[in-house]
């Protein structure tokens, strides 16, 4: 559910292989991409008429997944121009056959890379599968497809991260691929040669680097190296009466992924737009920055696509929302919420603009439907139980690490431009916010909704 913008990400960059558009009707091989980037060859028969919950099970059968995975992972079509999670009953052939139509549709492609397009299939976190029911999973497999998935999207900078957690994730990643920590062996010159393999390459970059700890934002320039190192080292092991690697690696897994379960934004689907910049300047030239905007079952994130920081995170109780399609005027995403002016309090509004505004909407309103539905949400397990092993987080009483001042998960209203208002007739005046006079009538207290991922043509429902 993506539509990035010429300058696509890791997760979308090796998608340009077609799995599926230019397939027969007889049988054939579809090519099925892992999150590692290894491919998955299903001899099937009839692939036009085959569902995605169809291949989804011959997926599972060929890598020998236990019933856990059928509802942590979805099939998706994805291209360096969009991506879109399937629902069972869609048809993955037909789908990669109406392609450009949905780039038409949802993105702003030129029309030369939408006729060049072509979507590669992949085997993906469904986004609709909640954190606290991946604490249940222990099979090594599924524990790694989801490891190496959330691993892509921490070096690509989709889930921003400050230095000193992606030091901590990157630790398990050298504890994976490198074994057990041994005193000389890696030394930070030898780690600095494929520091890519470990950090976001936007923290790998010597410019970079020195320009983040001119601004605070390291202590020392160059000292990745080192603080990765020292990570590593710290990095426990466990012993086990099964396998020692296996029972570690599992344990590894485990423990990246519960990391990643502190940022806001893990399991989100990503959507490229547009916001309007804060006027600056005599001249009072303003403009817009591109961001990504980031759902999932908890809330919304705004994520500068440049500077990998968070501008905007709402939990779904904190806003009201609607959408204006490209019938009535530009595609906008609407996102308002409560905050502050020169200290007085005021409803605000952000225009996201995004020809997927659509999409964005449609899923806010599924994930709230969603949530309303389920049961209460069990405790979280504790990290330093049986299942949580050494990859132990801070103690409850102390505070979150991601709370720390200047943390790129915090947002930064100031670095957007919304407007200040509440209706009043048809004036728009600013006074104290309150929920119920909310200008949009889609909060969390709405009605049942209906999530549709791409609304294809009537020829792409047939089943």
């Amino acid at each position: 559910m993506d539509g990035t913008e010429g300058n696509a990400e890791q997760p979308a960059e090796r998608s340009h292989r077609s799995s599926v558009s230019s397939v027969g009707a007889r049988a054939a091989d579809v090519l099925v991409y892992l999150a590692d980037d290894t491919v998955v060859p299903l001899a099937v028969e009839n692939l036009p008429s085959l569902s995605a919950h169809e291949l989804h099970r011959a997926i599972r059968e060929v890598l020998q997944l236990p019933d856990s995975a059928l509802e942590a992972f979805a099939l998706w079509l994805v291209s360096p121009l969009l991506e879109v999670q399937l629902k069972p009953k869609h048809q993955p052939y037909k789908l990669g056959r109406q392609w450009p139509e949905l780039l038409l549709r949802f993105t702003d492609a030129p029309d030369d890379d939408v006729a060049t397009d072509e979507p590669s299939l992949q085997f993906r976190r469904n986004v609709f599968f909640p954190k606290r029911r991946e604490l249940q999973i222990h099979d090594e497999e599924v524990l790694r497809l989801l490891y190496e998935e959330a691993k892509g999207n921490v070096l690509a900078a989709r889930y921003p991260c400050d230095l000193e957690d992606c030091e901590a994730l990157g630790a398990l990643v050298c504890r994976v691929q490198l074994g057990p920590y041994q005193p000389g062996q890696p030394t930070a010159c030898t780690l600095r040669e494929k520091l890519d393999s470990f950090l976001p390459a936007h923290l790998c970059k010597r410019g970079h680097r020195l320009f983040a700890a001119l601004r605070g934002r390291a202590a020392k320039a160059g000292t990745d190296e080192q603080g990765l190192l020292n990570a590593y080292r710290k990095v426990k092991e466990v012993v086990s009466s099964d396998s020692e690697w296996e029972a570690s690696l599992r344990t590894h897994y485990r423990a990246y992924l519960l990391k990643c379960h502190e940022l806001p934004f893990y399991g989100c689907a990503f959507f490229h737009g547009e916001v309007d910049k804060p006027t600056q300047g005599f001249l009072h030239r303003g403009g817009r920055k591109p961001v990504t905007v980031a759902i999932n079952l908890e809330g919304v994130h705004v994520i500068d696509s440049r500077e990998k920081h968070v501008l905007l995170g709402l939990r779904f109780q904190e806003l009201s929302w609607d959408h204006t399609s490209p019938e009535e005027e530009e595609s906008v995403l609407w996102l308002e919420f409560d905050g502050h002016n020169e200290g007085t309090p005021v409803n605000r509004l952000l225009k996201v603009y995004s020809k997927q505004a659509e999409l964005m909407s449609s899923l806010i309103e599924y994930c709230i439907e969603l949530n309303q539905a389920a049961e209460p949400a069990a405790p979280q397990e504790s990290l330093t139980g049986p299942a949580g092993g050494p990859g132990s987080s801070a103690p409850p009483t102390q505070r979150p690490q991601l709370r720390r001042q200047s943390s790129v998960v915090c947002s930064r209203i100031q670095h957007l431009s919304t407007i200040d208002y509440v209706e009043e007739g048809e004036q728009i005046k600013r006074v104290k916010p309150k929920r119920t006079t909310s200008f949009f009538g889609r909060q969390l207290s709405m009605g049942q909704g209906s999530y549709t991922v791409v609304q294809p043509s009537e020829s792409l429902e047939q089943s």
